[in-house]
């Protein structure tokens, strides 16, 4: 058999170092080939996976449930509770109460919501004494007391025999006990004193007497009334040091 001529053998040689190249013996140019070929992130078009995402927009603070911007802009600065009171509609006694605490980001978180009652004739702007209407607007919580020992609270309580009540409501229910645990709405009242001093800075005429208590089981006078066990969990959290304030008033007078 005649021996291959020099130039059969190079070209051999370079063809076998061509598929060495080429790895696993797979020709150049095929199919299996531009699979393996690696692919850089310039070869991708816009918006491909390995795009960098734009930051997520954060969600922003979240509010009084149907607070609307006037009466926000009555809450003080230093306010980080708001105890919000919110009649079902102007001349309802129905009402809901959540207790509200500032968060780092501006905002106010909520916690749970408690059934309530208000005045019989639902509210008012313009309270006065006997008008059977709940005052409208942010007031101030300064002072707590009650008929029993205090149940654990940092405003000061007042204990005392005076929150003794008898007699029966405007649906014929006892009164007994409204007053076990109360928080004075400050109201047309000087601060810093029980809540039974009658003082009235606006006149007695304007009303006072407004007061978170015991919810007897129907309409009040003028006071926000929640269960007993409500009223120990409010007594419990309420901090001076946090300037606590109740925001209260129908919702559709609240969302102004």
């Amino acid at each position: 058999m005649p021996s291959p001529s020099p130039r059969a053998l190079l070209t051999g040689l370079g063809a076998a170092a061509i598929a060495v190249l080429a790895g696993c013996g797979t020709p150049v140019g095929t199919a299996a080939q531009d699979r393996a070929a690696p692919v850089v992130a310039d070869d991708l078009p816009p918006g491909s996976a390995t795009t960098t995402a734009p930051a997520p927009t954060p969600a922003p603070p979240r509010q009084l449930a149907g607070v609307g911007p006037r009466t926000l802009a009555r809450i003080p600065q230093q306010t980080r509770q708001v105890v919000l009171v919110t009649g079902r509609s102007r001349d309802s006694s129905d009402a809901t109460v959540v207790l509200y605490r500032r968060t780092a980001d501006g905002g106010w978180k909520p916690g749970a919501a408690w059934p309530a009652h208000n005045a019989k004739d639902g509210w008012t702007t313009d309270h006065h004494a006997g008008d059977l209407r709940s005052p409208i607007g942010v007031f101030t919580l300064s002072d707590a007391g009650g008929l029993r020992s205090d149940p654990g609270t940092r405003l000061p309580y007042h204990h005392s025999g005076g929150f003794d009540i008898g007699g029966r409501g405007f649906r014929g229910e006892p009164l007994a006990g409204s007053f076990d645990y109360v928080v004075a709405i400050d109201y047309n009242r000087a601060t810093g004193v029980t809540p039974l001093d009658w003082t009235r800075p606006m006149g007695a005429s304007r009303g006072g007497g407004i007061w978170l208590h015991v919810d007897h089981g129907g309409p009040t006078h003028g006071c926000v009334s929640v269960s007993e066990s409500h009223m120990k969990q409010l007594l419990a959290a309420l901090d001076p040091a946090l300037h606590p304030v109740v925001v209260m008033g129908d919702a559709a007078s609240l969302a102004g």
